[in-house]
């Protein structure tokens, strides 16, 4: 029977090994109020963000798609800039209804570009594309965007995730340098970090939080589907249980509401990366359908990527390493999984890795 690290370094080492080689590419009261009451609440309402839903996504002629659904809001005016926390509102970009698709084009070439987004009632919000597009990582992206259960929301340009930043080029140093990203956590081995060394943003602080524990990611061999899904979700689990991988997810998260803007990233972005984004999400009050979606997301971000490593294996062992490849509803499933029967709730086990959920939702979300 192997032990709960072997099942978690054997399927790193598989994962890794296959990405390592493949080429870099979101009541009514029952009484009638009193006057004052009554207009404290309208004063909350006017103050509040009456957004439900909210995207931005570039496409590839360079214009950007938005939609939102702002439930009492009339009409919605839109405003563009490149710094996120200062949207100038000299001229608008587009406008709709409280519930509308738009088209943005023409705004030429930036790091990155926030939309604004104004109702004419309640309080503004940010969006942005999540993705960098940068081709050299094609897993890098924002943490932000995303709405909690209790109506905020998680601020843009303060948590990134990544997969491996060894082929960042000069000018995508440059882009992350002016996005602020000041730390940069390393979830991999030494042996992987070795292999591929990063390279960061001129500023930015290395902090290695090794998941795995171990000095490399071992040799493990699978032989039919089935058995590299198992392994997955076995390994999926050590990350909540291991000691190896509750040290770096309570140094992850206790830095993660720090002033400048936090990186993490692990080989391809998506096992030990993607549990510490569901961490992560999950502590800011996210629902739990959203966590899974940006836990998914990485197939679609890594599909040219995984295409090209399978290509290189013969035709019969295809099927055996697409799982190592994926993401699946299983894997992180198994993880909250983990969550309830070691812990009893993600509650406790925030308090078993030291964190202080409060303070990251005050310092992370807006709204």
């Amino acid at each position: 029977m192997t032990s709960p690290r072997t099942r978690l370094v054997a399927a790193a080492a598989l994962a890794a090994a296959l990405t390592a080689t493949a080429p870099a590419l979101a009541a009514s009261a029952l009484a009638a109020p009193s006057a004052a009451p009554a207009q404290h609440a309208e004063q909350h309402a006017a103050r509040a963000v009456p957004f439900t839903a909210a995207t931005a996504a570039q496409q590839a002629d360079g214009s950007f798609t938005l939609t939102w659904t702002a439930p009492g809001a009339r009409r919605v005016t839109v405003y563009a800039g490149t710094d996120r926390k200062h949207v100038a509102h000299r001229r608008a970009v587009a406008s709709g209804a409280g519930s509308a698709t738009v088209t943005v084009s023409g705004l030429g070439a930036a790091d990155r570009w926030y939309f604004e987004l104004v109702p004419d009632r309640g309080a503004p919000l940010v969006v942005a594309d999540r993705s960098l597009h940068l081709a050299s990582a094609p897993n890098f992206r924002d943490l932000g965007g995303y709405r909690t259960a209790d109506g905020r929301w998680v601020e843009l340009g303060r948590v990134y995730r990544s997969d491996d930043l060894s082929r960042l080029t000069d000018q995508d140093l440059a882009k992350l340098h002016r996005l602020g990203i000041r730390t940069v956590f390393d979830l991999r081995t030494p042996a992987e970090q070795q292999a591929a060394p990063d390279r960061l943003p001129a500023g930015a602080k290395a902090v290695t939080a090794n998941v795995l524990g171990a000095a490399d990611t071992g040799q493990f061999d699978v032989t039919d589907p089935q058995a590299a899904v198992d392994m997955m979700v076995l390994a999926e689990r050590t990350m909540v249980s291991a000691d190896s991988a509750r040290a770096a997810y309570a140094q992850l998260l206790d830095a993660a509401d720090d002033r400048g803007a936090v990186l993490f990233h692990c080989t391809a972005g998506k096992d030990r990366t993607g549990w510490g984004a569901a961490a992560l999400l999950t502590a800011l009050g996210v629902p739990q359908e959203t966590v899974r979606a940006d836990y998914l997301a990485s197939n679609t971000y890594r599909a040219q990527a995984n295409a090209a490593a399978l290509a290189q294996l013969p035709p019969a062992y295809q099927a055996v390493y697409r799982p190592l490849l994926d993401v699946r509803p299983e894997y992180l499933a198994a993880g909250f999984d983990e969550v309830r029967a070691r812990y009893g709730s993600f509650d406790a086990y925030l308090e078993g890795l030291g964190v202080d959920a409060e303070q990251l939702r005050r310092n992370l979300l807006v709204g």
